[in-house]
């Protein structure tokens, strides 16, 4: 049987989830694994509640969506309501530093992603948690991040691999 993974990361309109999860799907496809990306937003282009998720296996994937994720990351407060505080125990919860976890009864990791993202590109957030999530869990290659936030904006190279590299510095500092 495969190994299966499931990324949920959650936001708001315009800080770049669904293109977070579509990077981290595309390193999946550079390394040589099956990826599928799902996503879901609100009415308005900003501001409202934004989902992608994941999946990565290195067998076919026969249900595109996240049933119970490894992994969860909630950028606002909202994201944390709806899916970070009510995650399975067995899911690993990250939270922007920005995000009140007080309610939550199980652990929750905090990392400073906007914070980070601010210092070198504030529209650089989807990319910090990229680099952050795929040095925190290794399910992909810092290899084939790079070369997917390449492929998705070839015109911001220097700014997204600054925040690509910010997000794995992160993850360093956890594990």
């Amino acid at each position: 049987m495969g190994v299966r993974i499931e990324f949920r990361l959650s936001g708001s309109g315009g800080q770049g989830v669904i293109s977070a999860g579509i990077i981290l799907a595309d390193a999946a496809i550079h390394d040589g694994k099956f990826a599928i990306q799902s996503q879901s937003y609100g009415p308005e282009a900003r501001g409202g509640s934004s989902k992608a998720e994941v999946v990565i296996s290195n067998e076919q994937i026969d249900y595109p969506k996240a049933t119970t994720p490894n992994y969860v990351l909630c950028l606002t407060n909202d994201a944390f309501r709806l899916y970070g505080a009510t995650a399975d125990e067995k899911t690993t919860v990250f939270a922007d530093s920005s995000v009140n976890i007080e309610s939550c009864e199980h652990p929750v990791i905090q990392v400073a992603i906007m914070d980070t993202a601010a210092q070198i590109n504030p529209q650089g957030a989807n990319i910090v948690a990229v680099g952050f999530l795929a040095g925190y869990t290794r399910v992909v290659t810092r290899e084939a991040v790079v070369e997917s936030v390449k492929e998705k904006f070839p015109k911001f190279v220097e700014k997204n691999m600054k925040c690509v590299e910010a997000g794995f510095a992160l993850a360093d500092k956890l594990l």
